[in-house]
């Protein structure tokens, strides 16, 4: 099973000063070659656990076409810098106007007693299937809603389907209250009618509603400050033409034409998902648009952070605050700084069949080895992270080649009156080059630090 690599060192300086000690002295038998001596010394250990990364902006928003229709102003251009609020583009759709249209009429006609009353009317049978179309309704809108790719924009959809399906539950239950007093022959068919026909009012308010949202979605603009790209990627559910198809005609057979603008208008909440992916060449003044294509994509590089891989063997010892150093293949020479913000708990299966968990930094500045500023990278860029998990000062070290590893002891070599003795230790924080030894150990003290493997008990080993 492949694991992420565990990488642990100490400051060079530490290090120059433990090879020089290590290199000083060895011993005086044929095996100088093979077996050399060290002093335990004091230092600093920095234990590392190193882990694959991706660079994220702190925002990004694709911004959809809301209706069928054409790009009729373009007020943006790649790379252009805008402020929340900007006006980016305007799409025309004459589609959308004309439903917005439809369900004010179709509002206006309920609201006013424009809808006849059908003759010889089975007012609980006609209370029944309005209560199934609303629900076959709001069921459509709903499903098509959850496949809105933009998180908060699907919230706001649902929001608003939420809303519709509430008031049309309190205005329905006022109507079977009418429709039962009607049948006990406590109330008349006229009050039964008007409670049914304000039950259906709400469906063609929550359609005018969604259709305003439409139109006025026509004008894209700048959800935050940040970097514009145009196009974008395919969304995640269906447009406007597909919510169209599902929704059933609510109010059709019950009089008048408002099913028909009902449906129209809540499927304008489709025109915030689905679409295709564009690309910067296919957005221009006068280019097609169908409803949920990607026009602008804006994204927030004001905060840069990252999303780095750890495995389950390395991630109990990730902890928020843990300071880090980032490299990147695009950035040749430069170091950059960062610091964990959160660790997850959701398990991810890696490319090797072990489990990783993400852990997400903030990227501060870099520095080139030349000492002058790094560039900052853009989103999406590979990087490796070097997390300091553990960092410990002026503890006694030895290099970790001196340790050999005996079942679950860990043991160094000693030399005491020139014979090697053997010393079982407790290790601390393990660098890459040194270990902190916590227990069995004195400083000054001889080690092996080279050919550890090939020492035996009582070996003759003189300085």
């Amino acid at each position: 099973m492949t694991r992420m690599s565990v990488r642990r060192y100490i400051p060079a300086v530490a290090v120059a000063v433990l090879l020089a000690a290590q290199l000083s002295a060895c011993s005086g038998d044929d095996d100088t070659d093979r077996v050399r001596l060290g002093k335990v010394l004091r230092s600093d250990v920095a234990e590392v656990v190193e882990a694959p990364a991706t660079v994220s902006a702190r925002a990004a928003a694709t911004l959809r076409a809301s209706a069928e229709g054409t790009i009729e102003r373009l007020y943006v251009g790649d790379g252009d810098r805008v402020q929340e609020g900007d006006v980016l583009a305007k799409i025309g759709s004459p589609t959308a106007r004309e439903q917005l249209a439809q369900a004010r009429e179709a509002d206006g006609s309920l609201a006013g007693g424009g809808v006849d009353m059908p003759a010889a009317l089975d007012m609980s049978g006609f209370q029944r299937k309005t209560d199934r179309s609303a629900r076959q309704g709001f069921s459509a809108a709903r499903k098509v809603a959850l496949k809105i790719p933009d998180l908060r924009q699907r919230a706001l959809v649902l929001a608003g389907i939420t809303r519709a399906e509430g008031e049309y539950r309190a205005a329905a239950a006022a109507a079977r209250d009418a429709v039962a007093r009607l049948n006990a022959g406590l109330g008349s068919v006229g009050n039964a009618f008007s409670s049914i026909t304000a039950a259906q009012r709400v469906q063609t308010r929550a359609a005018v509603r969604a259709a305003e949202r439409t139109v006025k979605a026509l004008t894209i603009k700048a959800p935050f400050d940040g970097v514009v790209s145009l196009g974008g990627p395919a969304g995640g559910g269906g447009g406007l033409g597909d919510l169209a198809s599902r929704l059933p005609q609510q109010l059709a057979g019950q009089g008048g034409g408002a099913g028909g603008s009902a449906a129209s208008g809540l499927a304008a909440l489709g025109g915030l998902g689905g679409g295709t992916a564009k690309d910067a060449s296919s957005i221009a003044t006068g280019a097609p648009v169908s409803s949920g294509d990607a026009v602008v994509t804006v994204t927030d590089v004001s905060r840069l952070s990252l999303a780095a891989d750890v495995d389950e063997t390395d991630v109990l010892q990730i902890r928020e605050g843990v300071e880090a150093d980032a490299e990147f293949d695009a950035v040749q020479g430069g170091t950059y700084t960062a610091e964990v913000t959160g660790v997850g708990v959701t398990p991810k299966e890696s490319t090797g069949g072990g489990v990783t968990y993400k852990v997400t930094l903030v990227l501060k500045e870099g520095t080139l080895s030349g000492g002058g500023r790094a560039p900052m990278p853009k989103p999406g860029m590979s990087a490796v992270v070097n997390l300091r998990v553990r960092e410990v000062t002026d503890v006694l070290s030895v290099p970790s080649a001196a340790i050999v590893s005996s079942g679950r002891d860990s043991v160094v070599w000693a030399v005491v009156g020139g014979r090697a003795q053997r010393r079982v230790v407790r290790l601390g924080a393990q660098g890459d080059t040194t270990v902190e030894v916590t227990r069995g150990l004195r400083e000054g003290e001889e080690v092996v630090v080279r050919g550890a493997d090939s020492v035996r008990q009582g070996q003759e080993l003189s300085t």
